[in-house]
């Protein structure tokens, strides 16, 4: 275990300085900060919930799309990241941040988790625009890694733990005969 660890700390650092320029700052700036409380993916499935008003399956959409996110919040921030409790990089590895450093645990990856299980729930909905979404959940994991706020693994499991929580949501929601 601790080799996989040094591993991951060492694909960090490859990472960073593979890619890291100062013409990207801000755009990974700005994708991440997309994701904080994953404000994106909360304000789509609200936007679904208003154009529900007029037709009943925005409506259902929204509801899809919430429901993976709060799945996702139990899943991720409620269970394993107090459980596994991973150091930041930043504090392991010791390098400079442009962004303010975070206060919970590193593992896995709010951010990523988050976008993944909107993606899924997109995806469930509408291929294509859930294919998109999914880019967006790359890009935003990326952005993660490129500012030094987590390690290749909690974004990997990020990943993991956002596609499954939507599952899971999505899953419910059929065996109410919500999402049908």
């Amino acid at each position: 275990m601790e080799r996989l660890l040094e591993l991951d700390g060492q694909a960090l650092l490859w990472l960073r300085d593979t890619f890291g320029h100062p013409a990207l700052d801000g755009l990974m700036l700005f994708v991440s900060r997309m994701g904080d409380k994953g404000f994106c993916w909360v304000a789509l499935g609200l936007a679904f919930l208003l154009l529900g008003l007029k037709e009943r399956h925005w409506y259902r959409r929204g509801v899809m799309i919430l429901s993976a996110l709060l799945a996702d919040v139990l899943l991720c921030n409620v269970l394993l990241k107090p459980l596994v409790n991973r150091t930041r990089p930043y504090d392991v590895l010791g390098y400079e941040l442009i962004v303010p450093p975070m206060r919970d645990a590193s593992f896995p990856s709010g951010h990523t988790a988050a976008s993944f299980a909107a993606a899924a729930a997109l995806y469930a909905i509408c291929p294509n625009w859930g294919r998109a979404a999914y880019l967006f959940a790359v890009l935003m994991g990326f952005s993660r890694l490129y500012l030094g706020v987590h390690f290749p693994l909690d974004v990997l499991a990020g990943a993991a733990v956002g596609t499954l929580a939507a599952k899971g949501a999505l899953h419910l929601l059929k065996k109410t005969h919500f999402a049908e």
